[in-house]
Formats: structure tokens, sequence, C-alpha cells
């Protein structure tokens, strides 16, 4: 198995979850709580949380998805950028993938004491995200059995989480889902915009017979 930057991220992120399972206290400390985040200036928060796993079904799905797409986004700079410097990009992107996925939730609940959030879903749906607009044809499937082209399950995924985002009526961070997966959109078009003019150009002939 290569070695990418992708498998570092995914292993840096099972040991701090799993040091975190084991320390009850560095999970509180590192909690997204936006009250804590605005009220006593916590801002590691914004990076900290997406390093820790509610459980080990949120860490493998998060991880397991990020590997496939990941790999994917991380050749791509490192194509674009050149091997060291697309390196850094591809951290960069993913770490501010993190944190900005999670302004929404912060404006909404900084006075909110009661609420948490944990996860690298932000940045795992702007990986996601960023590989559907690169290949927006390859199919995506879920649990192995019910697949789709990526575009086709990107748009079905963004109504999903932006309706259930205005819902709030779960202990999910839709919001992180659906403004990180905007996130990896805006970079990778931001970074070359002809990727706009090759999605188009993908999409416009997929008939699904």
């Amino acid at each position: 198995m290569e070695l990418s930057f992708t498998i570092i991220l995914i292993v840096l992120t099972c040991l701090v979850s799993y040091y975190g399972w084991k320390n009850p206290p560095f999970i509180d400390r590192s909690l997204f709580t936006p009250y804590l985040v605005h009220h006593k200036k916590e801002y590691s928060r914004f990076i900290l949380s997406g390093f820790i796993h509610k459980d080990g079904t949120h860490l493998l799905f998060n991880m397991f998805t990020f590997y496939f797409f990941g790999n994917i986004v991380e050749r791509y700079f490192a194509y674009v950028f050149g091997g060291i410097t697309g390196i850094a990009v591809f951290l960069g992107f993913y770490l501010a993938a993190i944190i900005v996925s999670d302004i929404p939730t912060y404006l909404k609940e900084k006075h909110n004491p009661n609420y948490h959030a944990l996860g690298a879903s932000g940045g795992t749906a702007a990986t996601v995200f960023a590989s559907i607009i690169l290949t927006p044809l390859s199919n995506i499937c879920i649990f192995g059995i019910f697949c789709l082209p990526g575009f086709v399950l990107g748009l079905l995924f963004l109504g999903y989480a932006f309706y259930k985002g205005k819902l709030s009526n779960d202990h999910i961070n839709h919001d992180a889902h659906f403004y990180g997966a905007l996130f990896g959109i805006v970079i990778i078009l931001v970074i070359s915009p002809e990727n706009a003019l090759h999605f188009w150009n993908d999409i416009k002939g997929y008939s699904p017979f």
C-alpha cells in the first residue's frame, strides 16, 4: 500500500480519536462547542474537533470515505503544484475545510452552551466533492450495493444536507456536510477554473440508460 499523506492523516485521526476515547477530558477540551469558542476564545476547537470521533462506527465511516477520495484529490494537487507543495496544499485544504465548514454552525450556535459537535465530516465532505468535480461520472457506491455517478449522488447529498440542516432536529451537524462540500467545489474551481468546463462537458452527455 502506497504511503500517501491521506493515509498519514487517517492514522493521525485514528490515534487522536482512540486517545480521546481513553481520556474523556481530552474529548471535552476538543469538542466543537461554539459557546466556548465565542465566550472563552477557545479557537483550537475548530481544528481539534475534526480529529476526534464519537465511536468506532463514526470514525470508520469518515476515514473509509476519506481514504478513497483523499487519494484522488492529493494526487491532483501534486500534479498541479508539484510533490512537496502539493502535499502542503492538500493539508491546508483539508484543515481549512474542517474550519470553514463549522463557521456557519458557530454563528448559529455561539450563544447555545448545550451545542457540541465532533468529527472530520467537513473535511471529508470537501474532499468527496472536490473529487466529484474532477471525476463527475465516476460511480460512488453506498454500502457497495447502490451506485450512482458522483455528480448525481452529490446533488442528492447537497439537497439532503441543506434540508436536514434547516430542520436541526437530530444530533448530526448537517451544516458541516453542506458547507464542507461547497468548500471543496469552490477550491477546485478557484485553483483550476477550466474544471468547470470539463465538469459540464462530462455531465451534459450523461444518460442513465
